[in-house]
């Protein structure tokens, strides 16, 4: 059973519509809570947002069973550890002992043992949040700073679309650093295995392995470190002495996955991962042996650049720092009033192939009369066909320009709104202090919740400035 908001005050707490938000603040987190303070004072747009949670959240009977989190909760806590670009452990230290976040979710401001919120119960609420519903709340959020910022309802937008790489939270891969996760990890299953099952034989030096595997790593990677004379013949040694254990473990553990009754009622789930990462293993003793021993270059499709993230890209956009990103690329698109209206993330998918799909997108929810974009996008046909719908399309073209198009590209309005596109780097820059730099969390249903709630603390942060302005205005005049 959850409510949005609780239905009775507590003890010693005061309404959130009367929480008094620092005006002189330098602090990143006052704007963001003076946004959530605006929704809940905005009756329509509140209703809008907690009908969109509910269905998200409240996907069982909401009557029924033991009181959860309220949902104005939640929606506070997931957009405040985005704002602040940290994680779980202090968003539990500030649930619990900030004063005025306190205040904001409904608690008195002192700490109470009766109200502490526990570590796990923040994580499981928080992720209950899909893609989809952060996408519907972030139009509301939207629609809401248009009321604020735009001067006249009717104004159109200038929107401007670019690309970056979040990364994955992983470490540079190589081929045998992944044989030595994928070992460690199979090793790790076992360990479990035998927590709950001690009678299991066979592993009493398991231990042993581990050490084994490690050290080899350690040396192969010094051989091809080193630049010393003979650096073949040992990396060739170390590399043979590395596959020779690894192919020894991997055998072992096929033996006893396939000879060993299991109670699979209780083990299924450690049982399916030491499946995976032994096969893991399996596949980078491989990759290890034909790129060092028999010196193939391995294509592209048949590399993994993480075995836990295994969504994980190799992206290189030409820059020169850094030459090499790991993660995935996230399309963003931004208004005059740098809100982030639209993001998309990229599977395998060039710039240029997302911006059909993206005017579609646009066109169906706003008024626009300019979108521009970098080289990365263009194509004429796509070009052309876009200008039938948005009156200005700065998109510079790729190549020795002709004539006409040299013409166009010189004009006044086109030159003005190709300059005025750079503005987007900077609300890309902010999206990344609001935690969009490196995705902390685990999976690709992880990784899209958390460029959704980025992109919702960023623009209520955005927001909340403006409130602040006003506020700061106001008590100008009344002092």
């Amino acid at each position: 059973m959850r409510e949005r908001f609780d239905a009775q005050l507590r003890i010693g707490s005061i309404p959130i519509s009367e929480i008094k938000i620092p005006t002189k603040s330098r602090d990143e987190f006052p704007p963001y809570l003076r946004a959530v303070q605006e929704i809940y004072n905005n009756s329509e747009l509140s209703a809008e947002i907690f009908d969109l949670v509910e269905k998200a959240v409240c996907k069982k009977d909401s009557k029924n069973g033991r009181p959860g989190m309220n949902l104005w909760t939640i929606f506070v806590l997931a957009g405040a550890r985005m704002c602040l670009g940290t994680d779980y452990d202090r968003l539990h230290y500030l649930a619990n002992s900030d004063s005025l976040l306190r205040k904001m979710i409904g608690h008195c401001d002192a700490f109470v043992d009766d109200d502490d919120i526990s570590l796990q119960t923040i994580k499981d609420n928080v992720t209950l949040l899909d893609d989809e519903t952060l996408k519907g709340i972030n139009d509301v959020i939207v629609k809401m700073g248009h009321g604020l910022l735009k001067k006249k309802e009717t104004d159109l937008l200038l929107v401007k679309t670019d690309s970056y790489v979040l990364e994955s939270n992983v470490h540079f891969p190589t081929d045998y650093n992944l044989l030595w996760d994928s070992s460690r990890k199979s090793l790790d299953m076992i360990g479990k295995l035998l927590l709950n099952e001690p009678m299991l034989e066979g592993w009493r030096k398991r231990n042993s392995w581990r050490k084994e595997l490690k050290t080899k790593s350690l040396i192969l990677s010094r051989a091809q470190a080193s630049s010393a004379k003979g650096k073949e013949e040992r990396v060739e040694k170390a590399t043979n002495a590395y596959l020779e254990v690894a192919r020894n473990l991997a055998q072992k553990i096929e033996t006893f996955v396939m000879e060993t009754e299991f109670n699979y009622a209780k083990q299924e789930s450690i049982l399916l991962s030491l499946c995976y990462f032994q096969s893991m293993m399996i596949k980078h003793i491989d990759l290890v042996h034909r790129r060092l021993i028999l010196k193939e270059k391995i294509p592209a499709r048949e590399k993994i650049f993480s075995i836990f993230e295994t969504y994980t890209e190799w992206i290189t956009k030409g820059k020169m720092r850094p030459t090499v990103e790991l993660g995935k690329r996230v399309n963003f698109t931004t208004d005059q009033f740098h809100l982030i209206i639209d993001w998309e993330i990229s599977n395998h998918t060039a710039d240029v192939d997302m911006l059909l799909p993206l005017v579609d997108r646009l066109i169906a929810k706003y008024k626009i009369q300019r979108l521009s974009a970098d080289k990365g996008y263009f194509k004429k046909e796509y070009r052309d066909l876009i200008a039938k719908f948005i009156p200005l399309v700065v998109i510079p073209q790729k190549g020795k320009l002709s004539a006409a198009e040299r013409e166009i590209e010189s004009s006044p309005i086109f030159c003005n709104a190709r300059y005025g596109h750079s503005a987007i780097e900077s609300n890309i820059n902010e999206a990344e202090h609001r935690g969009l730099d490196r995705c902390k969390d685990k999976g690709y249903i992880g990784f899209e919740k958390y460029v959704g709630l980025g992109v919702l603390a960023y623009n209520l942060k955005r927001i909340g400035e403006f409130l602040l302005e006003k506020d700061r205005q106001a008590e100008k005049k009344s002092a």
